[in-house]
């Protein structure tokens, strides 16, 4: 064996047998380095793409770094077994609005807005062209004229931008167009809360309802504000309010839903309504909340409150009779039933058939003075309090030394006064919930509301039957929901057009409370000039149609509210003899 040393560095052993001969002009040295070449090749190779790709990720970390220089913060953990923390910071101030089961109503997303700095623009004429073709809705001569203030430093060219929008802003390649972290207030379910929460403007301030009423709380807190309303319950009374507006061809329509122990409003909707996410002019009519806004005679409504009146004062008894066989004079005015039943009528009767002649006697036993006091405890003469809403009206009324006997006769009855429909819910809840007046609210909270009593427990107690008989055996029959115990009184009300009533132009209203043994919820329903149909035999007056929309109601809502149907066979039995 012959030993061969290459170098000192790397010496290799090589066989060679004894018949050959180490011939210097061979091949085999030169194989042996080609091999070593090779392999010191590879090797770079190895370092070289290495070197490549540590670059390039270097290249990469530096690129996310600048387009993510608004936004995240990444802190490198101290060693292998911490957690990496990642700081999202979002341009997000207004706090969401969710519904009384946590479900998001109203939210804010990240957005930006475009402006320039006019003394920035080299050709405005250009830059206005471009803006003018990237964004159809924009005016040029508007873009111009704003791009062309060489004394100002700031314009505002559009708000609410999506993300699509700013990179094609971009491309167009202008610098002296800038952007402004913003962000756009969303309602998610578009009509359905619109006069509840009411709406903000382009800088995120709220101008209406909830929105403004409790701007500062929006805008200093993050945690979302939970509210009395019901997703569900509100989807499904507007629902029905608007195929009724459409079967009866009326101008509009309005509903409260509260509970009658909390004051709690559960749902509210007023129609016509609009979509606060859509920047268009909106109509007057459809801006204005009915159910806080709109004063108007209640009508026969307000003999619950007239029959409250009589039997807390002591003066009247459930038991009481009073003569209705004919018109009754106060003051030379002459009162008449508008279907008379020209006899003498009970209290409960006096209800069931709607007499105004019998709710005029029974105010008179009282007298005018406890009258108006009356009312004055149960709201009626004040904005509501509080309902955390801007948009309140003030009632209409006879001051008290204008209160005369004739203002005690049409008051009995509804008329030569006018409310808010959640002032007339606000007192109803109190009449059947035990007597307890308690302030409305939109608000979810753990705080106590202000509350008082009104009558007593024994009145409210005699109330709930009177009120049921009337869906039993009078004008509210249609509104019956078996095993649901509902309880109620229609309204009649005519319109005052230019000083007098117009006797084709209705306001309509059934006042209901459900279970009539143990009440919890108080609905309102009210119809604006509902036109008669052939299926109510060309009637318009409130039974018609106010009392078989909230008979739909209460049937889908019931079950939504978690009310447990009472199928009481004695009651089932009276129901089905009134209805032969």
């Amino acid at each position: 064996m012959l030993s061969v040393s290459l170098s000192k560095k790397h010496p290799r052993v090589y066989d060679v047998s004894p018949k050959q001969s180490i011939n210097p002009a061979s091949n085999f040295f030169e194989e042996n380095y080609n091999v070593d070449a090779v392999r010191v090749s590879k090797t770079r190779m190895y370092y070289a793409v290495a070197a490549f790709i540590g670059i390039y990720l270097l290249i990469a970390i530096r690129v996310m770094a600048v387009c993510l220089s608004h936004g995240v913060q990444i802190a490198l953990p101290e060693d292998d077994f911490e957690q990496r923390e990642i700081d999202v910071s979002v341009p997000i101030n207004r706090a969401d609005i969710v519904d009384r089961n946590g479900l998001a109503i109203a939210t804010s997303l990240p957005t930006v807005n475009l402006y320039a700095n006019p003394k920035k623009i080299k050709d405005p004429k250009d830059a206005a062209e471009k803006l003018v073709d990237l964004f159809e809705d924009m005016k040029y001569d508007d873009v111009y004229a704003k791009l062309t203030k060489k004394r100002s430093s700031f314009v505002m060219l559009r708000h609410d931008m999506s993300p699509a929008q700013q990179a094609e802003v971009n491309a167009l390649g202008i610098p002296a167009l800038e952007f402004q972290e913003s962000e756009k207030r969303v309602y998610l379910h578009n009509n359905l809360f619109v006069h509840a929460l009411g709406y903000t403007n382009i800088d995120n301030e709220g101008k209406a309802g909830i929105e403004r009423f409790l701007n500062d709380r929006l805008i200093h807190s993050t945690t979302p504000l939970t509210v009395t309303l019901d997703t569900g319950v509100q989807d499904t009374i507007r629902t029905e309010l608007a195929a009724a507006v459409e079967k009866f061809k009326a101008i509009g329509a309005a509903a409260i839903l509260m509970d009658v122990n909390t004051g709690e409003v559960i749902s509210m909707v007023s129609l016509p309504d609009y979509n606060p996410n859509v920047k268009i002019p909106v109509d007057d009519r459809a801006l204005f909340n009915f159910t806080t806004q709109g004063i108007y005679e209640p009508g026969s409504v307000f003999k619950t409150f007239n029959t409250a009146l009589g039997l807390e004062s002591g003066k009247v008894k459930v038991k009481d009779k009073f003569d209705a066989t004919k018109p009754i004079f106060v003051q030379r005015q002459r009162f008449q039933d508008f279907h008379g039943e020209n006899r003498w009528l009970s209290v409960g009767e006096i209800l069931i058939y709607s007499s105004n002649i019998g709710s005029i006697q029974l105010a008179s036993r009282v007298g005018k003075e406890d009258q108006r006091k009356f009312l004055g405890n149960l709201g009626f003469f004040e904005k509501v309090k509080g309902l955390e809403l801007y948009e309140k009206a003030l009632p209409q009324f006879q001051s008290a030394k204008k209160w005369t006997d004739v203002t005690m006769a049409t008051v009995s009855f509804g008329h030569g006064i006018s409310v808010t429909p959640m002032h007339v819910i606000t007192a109803f809840s109190a009449l059947v919930n035990g007597g307890i007046y308690h302030e409305p609210t939109l608000i979810k909270t753990t705080e106590r509301k202000l509350s008082r009593r009104v009558i007593s427990e024994h009145t409210s107690e005699q109330m709930r039957p009177l009120l049921r008989d009337i869906v039993l055996y009078g004008t509210g029959r249609r509104a019956d929901v078996a095993g649901y115990e509902v309880a109620g009184k229609t309204g009649t009300a005519e319109k005052v057009i230019n000083g007098k009533y117009a006797k084709n132009r209705l306001t309509n209203t059934f006042l209901s409370a459900f279970p009539a043994s143990n009440p919890k919820y108080a609905l309102m329903v009210i119809i604006d000039e509902p036109k008669p149909t052939p299926e109510t035999s060309g009637h318009s007056t409130s039974g018609w149609n106010a009392v078989p929309t909230t008979g739909k109601i209460i049937a889908e809502i019931a079950p939504q509210l978690g009310l447990q149907a009472n199928f009481d066979l004695k009651t089932q039995r009276a129901h089905v003899k009134s209805v032969r």
